[in-house]
């Protein structure tokens, strides 16, 4: 995907004090502007990155003009949080936590114990 980060931008500064916090990034077009963050630690948060993919790509299937105010008159009517461009940011977001988190998990179940002694409470294989 075509993008580029703007760092220190002036427009996720205004963001940064409308939603009273205290980094942003936000996405106009294929431009992911960032404010009280840098380019390098933004990279290395996958959740946040990949939630800020998801924006290029709805303004890519929306139209620039078309997906601004489509995203503009959802939070008007249901909020910032409730907007349903941003829960389906939200979730593209938390898909590379769920599929660690399932990978951390058969990794667990194939650890083989060691030669270590068992608790008294496991029952022995014979």
């Amino acid at each position: 995907m075509n993008y580029k980060i703007v760092e220190r931008s002036p427009f996720a500064r205004i963001a940064r004090m409308v939603l009273k916090s205290r980094n942003v990034a936000m996405v106009l077009g294929k431009s992911i502007h960032l404010s009280g963050v840098d380019r390098q630690t933004f990279l290395e948060d996958k959740g946040w990155f990949e939630h800020e993919l998801c924006h290029i790509r709805q303004f890519q299937e929306h139209g620039y003009f078309r997906f601004l105010w489509l995203y503009l008159k959802e939070s008007w009517r249901v909020g910032y949080y409730n907007n349903k461009f941003e829960v389906e940011a939200r979730e593209a977001g938390m898909k590379h936590k769920r599929f660690f988190s399932e990978q951390l998990k058969k990794e667990a179940e194939t650890i083989q114990p060691s030669g270590l002694p068992q608790p008294a409470d496991v029952k022995k294989k014979v």
